[in-house]
């Protein structure tokens, strides 16, 4: 991957505690796993060959990053977020590439005479990568990603249009979700609360901001 959202607020809502110096390493650490889209390597020696770190300041910085923000597993260490959206990213073009592979055999691919039916194109009109990706493939993957994770699953089909006509971004909704399944509102009376999925879109509910508890 070569582009990610970066939210600030929510960086440095985690990230008060690092120093200048850990700021920067936590920013080439996350770089470089959306840029391989793999694990970053156990062994310490790689990881500082990886991102030149010569100094102990520097090593000990990319230690403390890793301790605070990334798991370390058999295969690496990985960051449950951005884990999540490189994953939602290599299905999105596995489904391109499926749906351009059927498109091929059934012998419907634009000539080099015919207009190019995809709207999205480079500044020399040239097709981006992945050039049947279309924005109804996106939308319909990220509403089957949204209905798969919301807990009331009613009139999907209602859920479906307003989804189709709000489009909002998928990684913002599962952001959303997360707190708001956990809010005490939506535990009330076996869950009698949540609102219906089409409600929860049409409302933009993922704008919400999380309600913080205040005592006296």
């Amino acid at each position: 991957m070569h582009y990610y959202q970066y939210n600030i607020a929510d960086y440095r809502k985690d990230t008060t505690h690092l120093t200048l110096l850990e700021h920067g390493c936590y920013r080439q650490l996350l770089d470089q796993y959306y840029l391989d889209e793999k694990p970053l390597p156990l062994e310490e020696d790689k990881l500082f060959r990886l991102f030149n770190a010569r100094s102990d300041d520097e090593k000990n910085a990319i230690k403390n990053v890793l301790n605070d923000f990334w798991t370390k597993t058999e295969d690496g260490y990985v960051q449950g977020r951005s884990k999540t959206e490189i994953e939602l990213y290599k299905d999105r073009l596995d489904t391109a590439s499926k749906s351009a592979k059927k498109r091929w055999d059934k012998g419907s691919m634009p000539t080099q005479c015919q207009p190019n039916a995809n709207p999205l194109l480079t500044t020399n009109q040239e097709p981006i990568t992945n050039n049947l990706i279309t924005i109804n493939q996106y939308t319909s993957k990220d509403f089957d990603v949204f209905w798969e994770a919301y807990p009331k699953k009613k009139k999907k089909e209602d859920a479906r249009k307003a989804w189709n006509t709000t489009r909002p971004n998928i990684e913002n909704v599962l952001k959303a979700l997360e707190w708001q399944k956990q809010s005490p509102e939506w535990f009330k009376q076996g869950g009698q609360f949540i609102p219906y999925p089409a409600s929860w879109i049409r409302s933009h509910s993922w704008e919400d901001e999380k309600s913080v508890s205040v005592t006296f």
